[in-house]
């Protein structure tokens, strides 16, 4: 059987639990999740309890299933990539304050002239 979401491609720009969760349940509908992360640390849940070995059970819970992906978004090289995910992609999900993304040149405006699906 087919699943709901089948052919989706998610970005999952998200951090925590709020963003993720979100995302958990799109993966769990079929879509295709790509988790991208800071470099560094990644998403702070990595260090929320409970922890299995040194790896955080909650993180692991909420982005079970998912791709994941490192980009560096203060370096062009990395901008850049996460541009070319986007034009690849359905959808971007992102949790951040208001204005962030817009600090980094990658609001919806700017996003949706890139891409074939928006």
């Amino acid at each position: 059987m087919r699943s709901m979401l089948e052919g989706i491609r998610v970005i999952d720009f998200t951090t925590t639990v709020a963003g993720p969760g979100c995302t958990f349940f799109l993966c769990d509908l079929g879509a295709e999740v790509i988790k991208v992360e800071k470099p560094g640390l990644g998403d702070e849940a990595r260090l929320f309890p409970p922890y299995k070995g040194n790896q955080s059970a909650s993180f692991a819970a909420l982005n079970r299933g998912k791709k994941g992906i490192t980009i560096d978004l203060k370096k062009p090289e990395g901008v850049s990539l996460f541009k070319e995910l986007i034009f690849k992609s359905d959808v971007l999900v992102e949790n951040f304050r208001p204005g962030v993304l817009e600090r980094l040149g990658l609001c919806y405006e700017k996003l949706k002239k890139l891409t074939r699906n928006w």
